[in-house]
């Protein structure tokens, strides 16, 4: 394989035999001598405009439940695998009656809203668009269309940071913008919002401004509380790399936009003093006293063995402390180290595969680091088959389960395959990450000469803290030009 030289784009189609094989379709790779970037169709607005394509057909997708599915058949949404919860949830949390989420009581077991603030309140801007008379059914599949416009243009940012991150490979943005379980899952519920967030928060980090990467992950935070946890890869690589100064700034725009999010709604006063909101705390406190569910490996043990499994939690926090320690270790002792979006995939994967359950839209949190993170269409294809098949179980054994005696669908054995399926993908996926961490000359973005695209700060800067194997530079370790040695662990100048 040829090697690039430093200033050129890295092209798929020719370092890439899946995707030279798939570019059959549009006339086969492109050659040496085509102008790239010379007009308005560059590949970042390709990739945005396949995006939005892409997104467009999971729509279509849709119709047979915008068509009545959502509405006059409790397993039809489940057959034709196209149920969404928000045309459910638009008059289920009240949106429908105009009640202000947080603040206003729900009917019902539920009592508040269970989601953080900033989906809260792109959900409540949604219901603004959406006419307050007329038939309900009618409201519902308006709601679906606005609140679809608006994650149409979270795809579209995601599609573009993901390509904008490695300069070098933008058309590893084509990963997220073809992925079919982005098309199928997208519009289920309100994920896409902090997934393009923390895809922007990445991507500035990427740029050397982790002030401003850190307030895209708090306001993500606010939105969904995984992207919380790319706080703690970037904790080890800077620790590794001494570059204690970026992560301040960005733990400090994190903690601070998070808090302008959640203050206002979080705090309430009254005759008694400042207290906190129960509405605010529903999404924490129905975190964590939820019940084994859907997709979770703990499902899958539980039905297996008739076990309850009432200390879920008490096992999935140990597994993820466990976990989360393996990577540091990883980090530190790597021949090289990692890459930024290496580690951020393997610990929101750590979180899926540990958690209490497991939506089938959880795969958007992975698509976008899985694009930088391993940026191989065969690997990344594999993970997708199996993203596919436990898309199409749940719904199947939901339609099982809801159709009385007649059981048409899938039994609980065949939903315990899909479930195992969707396990070893994201396995296998994390397997070929780690050995690409232990053995950088497997990597594909290091092989073709860059360091850490999306580290930033941390991209070809010298070490400082290291165990193991990296005590001795291998032969394959990028060699920078006056930096210091390493001695029992600490680097020394």
């Amino acid at each position: 394989m040829t090697s690039l030289r430093q200033d050129e784009p890295v092209r798929p189609t020719q370092r890439d035999e899946v995707a030279a094989a798939g570019s059959e379709l549009i006339g086969g790779p492109i050659g040496r001598r085509a102008l790239l970037g010379a007009h308005w169709m560059t590949p970042v607005r390709f990739i945005a405009l396949v995006a939005i394509g892409m997104f467009a057909l999971g729509m279509v997708q849709k119709l047979p439940c915008y068509n009545g599915g959502w509405f006059f058949g409790a397993t039809s949404q489940y057959v034709h695998a196209c149920y969404s919860d928000i045309p459910h949830l638009y008059t289920g949390r009240g949106f429908a009656d105009g009640l202000i989420p947080y603040f206003d009581r729900l009917p019902g077991d539920m009592q508040y809203l269970e989601y953080p603030v900033l989906t809260g309140v792109f959900m409540e801007v949604a219901s603004w668009m959406t006419p307050h008379s007329g038939a309900i059914q009618g409201r519902e599949q308006i709601y679906w269309l606005v609140n679809a416009g608006m994650l149409m243009v979270c795809a579209a940012v995601i599609a573009v940071c993901v390509a904008r991150t490695h300069r070098r490979r933008p058309w590893d943005g084509l990963l997220v913008a073809l992925a079919p379980a982005f098309a199928l899952t997208a519009t289920i519920n309100w994920d896409l919002l902090a997934v393009a967030l923390t895809a922007a928060g990445m991507l500035m980090w990427a740029r050397s401004r982790p002030l401003a990467a850190g307030v895209l992950i708090g306001l993500a935070t606010a939105a969904k509380l995984y992207p919380v946890l790319l706080l703690g890869p970037l904790l080890v690589l800077c620790w590794r790399a001494g570059a204690w100064r970026a992560y301040g700034r960005a733990v400090i725009g994190a903690v601070a936009s998070w808090l302008v999010v959640n203050l206002p709604v979080m705090i309430m006063h009254d005759a008694s003093g400042f207290h906190i909101r129960e509405g605010w705390a529903k999404f924490y406190t129905f975190s964590q006293e939820r019940p084994i569910d859907f997709g979770s490996v703990w499902l899958l043990i539980s039905q297996r063995t008739g076990n309850p499994l009432e200390d879920a939690n008490l096992y999935a926090t140990v597994l993820m402390i466990l976990g989360c320690g393996g990577i540091a270790l990883l980090t530190f002792y790597a021949p090289r180290r990692p890459r930024f979006a290496q580690l951020a995939f393997l610990v929101v994967a750590l979180f899926i595969l540990t958690n209490k359950v497991y939506s089938p839209q959880y795969v958007l949190w992975l698509i976008p680091l899985a694009a930088l993170a391993r940026p191989r269409w065969r690997d990344f294809l594999i993970w997708q088959a199996g993203e596919i098949m436990y898309f199409l179980g749940i719904w199947m054994y939901l339609a099982y389960t809801g159709s009385g005696d007649k059981h048409q669908g899938l039994p609980p054995e065949g939903y315990q395959l899909a479930i195992a399926l969707h396990l070893l993908a994201t396995l296998y996926l994390c397997a070929v990450v780690v050995r690409d961490i232990l053995m950088p000359e497997r990597d594909v973005v290091r092989r073709d000469g860059d360091d850490d695209p999306s580290g930033g700060v941390l991209d070809r800067s010298p070490d400082v803290v290291v165990l193991g194997r990296a005590y001795h530079a291998p032969r394959h370790a990028v060699h920078f030009e006056g930096a210091p040695r390493v001695r029992w662990g600490v680097v020394r100048d």
